[in-house]
Order: structure tokens, then C-alpha cells, then sequence
């Protein structure tokens, strides 16, 4: 299995911090956002490569930090040659870009690099040899927060019945993360999706148009989860991760 973190996009919203550092090497609680997600990807037994998809601008950032960062998984950088967000790939355009630039060919967990959580993603591991492709769930409050994000319905077998992308109305407060295995014999379904002239963009679309197209099933989890968009998750994150170690 090949670990893959999106970790090449912008950051727009937490300029100035984000104007000369990438997302994911702000610090929270002492150390880069990243290395709290590598941290939890490293218990994982299956994952033998940890890929992180970058940019050109900050690509050189990356080197260093890695060049000193010491983990018993390897940790391999792919530069997707991007400049600014205007040119960027997408999150699914990048995924496919590593999917062939890494010539991958296992099965693949994807996680975004500005999500942070406590959570052991072994469970999660699991249910993905049990059911097939999969996708992490998380309960928000309040309802109105599930605008922002994709809302999901599942069956009595946790089988993906609906899955709406920043819902105006929602039905539940249960929503994606960006938090998802996939199959090694599924990979290829990334390029039709493309292929298409889907958005390469924001990950929940893929995943709608995947609902549609297979059995996709969704792991809830549970405990403490950030999505770092603002100036307000960030503080907060910091805040709930100098609390104890995660």
C-alpha cells in the first residue's frame, strides 16, 4: 500500500502566513502540520511509501524539511511543476499525476495535507479490506458548518447511498474528509474522470461521480479533526494539539 498526501495547493486564505510557506510546514503544536499526519500514516503496517505531491514554489521547502525529517517510512516528493493557483493541477489532477509519475500499482490511501486528527487510521484500514473502496466520515456541529463540506447518506451496510457536494440544504451532519483508499485495480478510473473534463479540483467531486459509477462505502470516524482553511481552524488546531501529544 502507498500512502499518498496532497500537499501541493495555495493556501489562499491563510495569506500572509501561506504567501512564502507551504500549508502543510506551518507549525501546530511545535512541529509541521504534516508530520502529525505522518505520524499517524507510520502505524500503518501496509504502507511501505509515503508520496507527497508539491509545487514548484515551494518545492525546495519540502527538500529541507525532509532532508532532516526522520521516519522508518519512506517519504518520496513529487513536484507537480506549478507555480501559483492559477496553474495548479488540482487535488485530482495531482493524484493522477503521482499515479503515474510514481508508477503506482498498490492500493492507495489518500489523505489531504491540511487535515489534522487524533484518530488511528487502522480501523479504517480494515474496513477497506473488508468492503472495498472507501471513504472517511466525520460528524460535525453545528448543520450549518456541513455547507461547507460534502454531505453523505449511507445504508444499513455503511454502502455510499448519497453524497452531495457544500449541500444548501443538508439532510445530516455527517460529511467527507479527505481521507480515502482506494484499490489498486480502481486507479485507473482517476484518468476517466478527467478524461471527461470532470473538476480536477476539489476531491468530493470525484468521488460523487464514483458513487455513481461503483460500490464506494464510507468508515465514520471519531475524536478530534481539523480541516486548516482559515486563520480560525489553524488556531484552533494549534490550540487543541498543544493539549497533549497526537
Amino acid at each position: 500500500m502507498k500512502a499518498l498526501i496532497l500537499s501541493a495547493g495555495y493556501g489562499t486564505r491563510l495569506y500572509p502566513l501561506t504567501e512564502k510557506q507551504a500549508k502543510p510546514l506551518l507549525p501546530v503544536a511545535g512541529k509541521p502540520m504534516v508530520e502529525h499526519i505522518i505520524n499517524k500514516v507510520k502505524e500503518i503496517d501496509e504502507v511501505d511509501e509515503i508520496c507527497m505531491v508539491v509545487n514548484q514554489k515551494f518545492v525546495s521547502h519540502f527538500e529541507k524539511w525532509v532532508s532532516g525529517f526522520e521516519t522508518d517510512k519512506k517519504v518520496s516528493l513529487f513536484n507537480d511543476g506549478s507555480v501559483d493557483d492559477a496553474d495548479k493541477l488540482g487535488a485530482i489532477g495531482d493524484m493522477k499525476f503521482v499515479i503515474e509519475k510514481g508508477g503506482i500499482s498498490d492500493d492507495l490511501l489518500v489523505i489531504a495535507g491540511d487535515n489534522l486528527f487524533d484518530f488511528s487510521l487502522s480501523p479504517f484500514v480494515k474496513f477497506f479490506k473488508e468492503k472495498g473502496t472507501s471513504i472517511g466520515l466525520y460528524r460535525v456541529r453545528p448543520l450549518e458548518l456541513v455547507k461547507r463540506y460534502s454531505v453523505v447518506e449511507l445504508d444499513e451496510n455503511e454502502r455510499v447511498l448519497n453524497f452531495e457536494e457544500k449541500p444548501e440544504e443538508p439532510s445530516t451532519n455527517l460529511i467527507a474528509i479527505c481521507l480515502y483508499l482506494f484499490p489498486k485495480d480502481k486507479l485507473s478510473l482517476i484518468s476517466d474522470y478527467l478524461q471527461e473534463g470532470n473538476n480536477p479540483d476539489a476531491p468530493g467531486y470525484y468521488i460523487k461521480w464514483l458513487v455513481q459509477k461503483m460500490r464506494v462505502y464510507g468508515f465514520v470516524f471519531s475524536g478530534v479533526w481539523f480541516d486548516i482553511g482559515d486563520f480560525k481552524s489553524y488556531n484552533e488546531a494549534d490550540k487543541a494539539f498543544r493539549g497533549g501529544e497526537k
